[in-house]
């Protein structure tokens, strides 16, 4: 198993959900946050909040999953183990989190009107999905200069989460956009239900995570 300083793996389990790394700005970041989903519910837009929401969820159960294999390998693929004000699961902050929380939101605004445009003959959502996902996949290798972020395994880092994490995000987020009310109910209900049972059993009964 090829490691790279997996210390920190531990560093960051002893911060998860600890109040000692709190800092005051995780209240206006939630305020934030909320404000972006309140104005998009003041102007009716469903579509957009659809999208924010169908990205966070995918991004928990991703965090989930990383906490999990964390739990039965004794090492995550990512961890954060400093610089957060409040550290939820072994690779994710308070920080990161309310980024993801209005990722979808914001970025749905990029999307053309028409959903069966094509840009360069695909399909426009999955064009912006691999563009949306290129820039967060770079701006995740400067995070992980920084002591803030860390990819534990050297065979993790740009290309596998630009493949196998934020495009299945930006996916998720830019075809929710377009689904039917009922099936965005439905979808993205489930995902949150599942999300939120898992960490009432993994983290609040088991402790695993």
């Amino acid at each position: 198993m090829d490691l790279n300083q997996p210390e920190l793996t531990q560093v960051a389990m002893g911060i998860v959900r600890n109040g000692s790394t709190f800092q005051w700005y995780f209240i206006p970041l939630m305020a934030f946050a909320v404000y972006v989903y309140l104005i998009e519910f003041e102007k009716k837009n469903w579509k957009g909040i659809a999208a924010g929401l169908a990205l966070y969820s995918t991004h928990w159960f991703y965090e989930i999953g990383n906490a999990m294999i964390q739990h039965f390998s004794g090492h995550a693929l990512w961890t954060v183990p400093t610089g957060t004000s409040f550290l939820l699961l072994v690779g994710v902050g308070w920080e990161l989190s309310v980024m993801f929380a209005v990722a979808g939101v914001i970025f749905s605004k990029l999307l053309p009107a028409d959903p069966k445009m094509k840009i360069l003959g695909i399909n426009n959502r999955i064009v912006m999905a691999i563009v949306n996902a290129a820039f967060f996949s770079i701006m995740e290798i400067f995070l992980a200069k920084t002591p803030c972020f860390h990819w534990v395994y050297n065979w993790w880092g740009s290309i596998p989460v630009f493949v196998t994490v934020y495009i299945p995000f930006f996916l998720m987020s830019n075809f929710a956009y377009d689904w039917k009310p009922k099936t965005q109910r439905v979808v993205i209900g489930s995902l949150i239900g599942f999300d939120v049972c898992a960490m009432i059993v993994f983290a609040g009964l088991l402790k695993w995570i």
